[in-house]
């Protein structure tokens, strides 16, 4: 097969998959090996690759995501206990008293915690800080879940511009710059950007608000699995452990701390986490097993949509499949438009982002483009700035990224909820970033 040929493999596999994902055909991990697999059938029986050499890129893209598999099984059962325990009650009962029922309140305190837990340019650790412990107050007040990840997800997207983030490090490496010049560049777009997602959780607030949501809301709101479990952890009383709160809330605390500061997997902090909070307040083989086996579904079913998803993007990056989606898209732009190229990536950067992992867009569509922009006379940094920023905003509604499953799996949302949820809401978000770019002269044409 040639490149244009690959290329266009890629793109159906990668619309098959989001089709599937947002008609709720099937769930994500069937969808992710079915399609992959049909896309490895093809590459064999054409004769672009071996069998062999298909098995090894699948086995590089799920060594790839493993940690963040094995993150989401110890990190789910170590919040699990936590709930089982009864500290996040303690905690919500404090934060009640501090915000009250005010559901704006509420709304912007998620920002200010997911960009606080986002200054470790880490989207899992994130995750793990702010959605466990907000998602039991949107419970209480009858908001919805959909709403907390995409708060969420904004200010993650404008703290991920950082220069100790993934997105930014990998285009200052393109550009064979420093991040922090890249970073010093772009940081009036940052500004904007966090204004923007403070607006985002008081908009989305009041939206919250008049909807009805409330401390005495009669709001039905779909929790999904985790509405069962806490129905659960509610009718086993006989598992809270008030008299070990403070050991159980600055054990959390190591465990966050320990994410943020420590240069070890995340998913061994969650282990060691686990095991520690198991052996206190749960001792015995008989009721340990009875709590890990409480929270075994959720963990299951999460991190085996994270490994199938490890496949399916073997299959594409390995193969180089993505590099040549990158230059075929590169080659539809007319060199009339040749001097306008940060504007047209900048658009079209959130909906790339559903089609492209970090890698394979920083490392591979963004030295295409910035070839293509050095014929117009076009600064290589200001199509890397636009393409940082704009993608940035988009980057945990993918479902290409891994953190993404982690997210939607922590709030009990299904992926094609959030993303019809956020996309929108997103990519205007990114389009303001844009513009703001243009007005400050961070990007000059």
């Amino acid at each position: 097969m040639n490149e244009t040929m690959l290329a266009l493999l890629g793109f159906a596999t990668i619309i098959a998959i989001i089709v599937l994902l947002l008609r709720n055909v099937t769930v994500p991990a069937l969808a992710f090996v079915g399609v992959s697999t049909i896309t490895t059938a093809i590459l064999v029986l054409t004769g672009t690759y071996t069998v062999e050499e298909m098995g090894d890129f699948i086995a590089s893209g799920v060594s790839g995501v493993h940690s963040t598999a094995a993150l989401f099984i110890f990190s789910v059962l170590f919040f699990g206990i936590m709930s089982d325990v009864g500290m996040f009650d303690r905690i919500i009962n404090a934060l009640m008293k501090k915000v009250g029922t005010n559901v704006v309140g509420v709304a912007v305190m998620t920002c200010v915690i997911a960009m606080i837990g986002h200054l470790d340019g880490g989207g899992a650790s994130t995750f793990l800080i702010t959605i466990p412990a907000m998602l039991p107050v949107y419970k209480r007040l009858k908001m919805r879940p959909t709403t907390l990840l995409l708060i969420c997800v904004t200010a993650m997207g404008v703290m991920n511009l950082l220069p100790w983030g993934g997105p930014t490090m990998r285009s200052a490496s393109v550009l064979n710059v420093d991040a922090n010049v890249l970073w010093m560049q772009l940081m009036p777009m940052q500004g904007v950007g966090i204004l923007i997602a403070f607006a985002t959780a008081f908009f989305w607030g009041n939206v919250e608000k008049r909807r009805g949501a409330g401390i005495n809301s009669t709001l039905v709101v779909d929790y999904g699995d985790l509405e069962e479990q806490s129905d659960a952890s509610n009718q086993n009383s006989d598992l809270a452990r008030p008299h070990l709160f403070w050991f159980n809330l600055i054990l959390t605390l190591v465990v966050i701390v320990a994410l943020i500061f420590l240069k070890i997997p995340s998913y061994c902090t969650f282990m060691i986490g686990c095991v520690i909070a198991l052996f206190v307040n749960y001792p015995g083989a008989k009721l340990q097993n009875k709590i890990i086996k409480s929270h075994s579904a959720a963990g299951l079913m999460m991190a085996s949509t994270i490994l199938a998803a490890g496949v399916f993007l073997g299959v594409l990056e390995d193969s180089q499949i993505m590099n040549h989606m990158a230059n075929v898209l590169a080659s539809f732009i007319p060199a009339s438009m040749g001097r306008f190229l940060p504007i047209i990536i900048g658009v079209l950067s959130v909906p790339l982002t559903l089609l492209f992992c970090t890698d394979s867009y920083f490392y591979g569509l963004l030295p295409v483009l910035i070839g293509v922009g050095d014929a117009f006379g076009v600064d290589p940094s200001h199509t890397a700035i636009a393409m940082v920023v704009c993608r940035n905003c988009a980057t945990f509604i993918s479902p290409v990224v891994p953190a993404t499953f982690l997210g939607v799996g922590l709030a009990g949302v299904e992926i094609k909820d959030h993303i019809k949820n956020s996309f929108f809401w997103i990519w205007g978000v990114s389009l303001v970033c844009l513009l703001s770019g243009l007005v400050l002269g961070v990007i000059v044409l």
